[in-house]
């Protein structure tokens, strides 16, 4: 059963990583000392769920965190530093911070380097997240010892919800448009007014209206979803919002 750490600090390590195509030795001070910082560690980079989940949500939360006084927010994995870089590149992860520990030092020394051979990954490190305030362990959530991958606690809502049980999640919102629509340009702007962050997609770019067709019976742009439900276009949009304003006040 894996050990947990809680209360004691974390190893001492050089991490090598690549900056500006230069080597820049970052030792567990430089990233540790001082600061409040979050840490999930999983089995590989461009691996299905890392790839799929445990990244995009910890770095569409990073906003989150820095409200609950988080400085830092870590992707350790075991692999070396031009594969983290090229990784954190394709997820476009730029809020995090991917450090690599190559030989595996860092997850040794927290007891959770696991042999992974009949993948053919040879030691990698066993999927966890914690929380480390000056370079002590304050909380850690490991992924229960079962076959194959388990991912259950060790995600980015765990970790917030322990630093403020009644925080407001951001919401999941796509915003189908196309070129030279002008309700489109309002309701985006609508959006950006209310600090809400989208994801845009654009007609024949992005998806056809066949793919429009597939998820909207409306055939008007834009189509505004909201946590998988249709809102609808920019007047729904701004009645939505209204609303929302409403109860938030109330």
């Amino acid at each position: 059963m894996f050990k947990n750490l809680e209360g004691t600090r974390v190893p001492n390590v050089t991490f090598r990583t690549r900056q500006d195509h230069e080597w820049v030795d970052v030792s567990s001070d430089d990233i540790f000392a001082g600061k409040s910082v979050v840490v999930f560690s999983l089995p590989g980079a461009f691996t299905p769920t890392c790839s799929s989940s445990h990244v995009p949500r910890y770095n569409q939360l990073v906003p989150k965190f820095r409200e609950q006084g988080i400085d830092d927010v870590i992707c350790v994995s075991v692999n070396d530093a031009f594969v983290m870089n090229e990784w954190q590149r394709a997820q476009n992860a730029d809020r995090l911070t991917f450090l690599p520990d190559g030989n595996g030092e860092f997850s040794d020394g927290m007891g959770l380097l696991v042999g992974k051979e009949e993948l053919g990954f040879g030691r990698r490190s066993w999927r966890y997240s914690m929380l480390v305030r000056d370079g002590v362990i304050e909380k850690m959530f490991i992924e229960p010892e079962e076959p194959g991958d388990p991912f259950h606690v060790s995600d980015a809502d765990t970790m917030l919800r322990y630093l403020d049980p009644k925080c407001e999640f951001p919401h999941d919102i796509a915003v189908f448009s196309r070129e030279g629509c002008p309700f489109c340009v309002r309701a985006k702007g609508l959006l950006n007014d209310a600090g809400m962050e989208f994801e845009e997609l654009v007609l024949n770019k992005d998806y056809t209206d066949r793919t429009l067709r597939a998820v909207s019976t409306n055939t008007t742009y834009p189509q505004v979803f909201i946590n998988g439900q249709l809102i609808g276009g920019s007047d729904e949009l701004a009645a939505w919002l209204t609303q929302r304003a409403t109860r938030s006040a109330a």
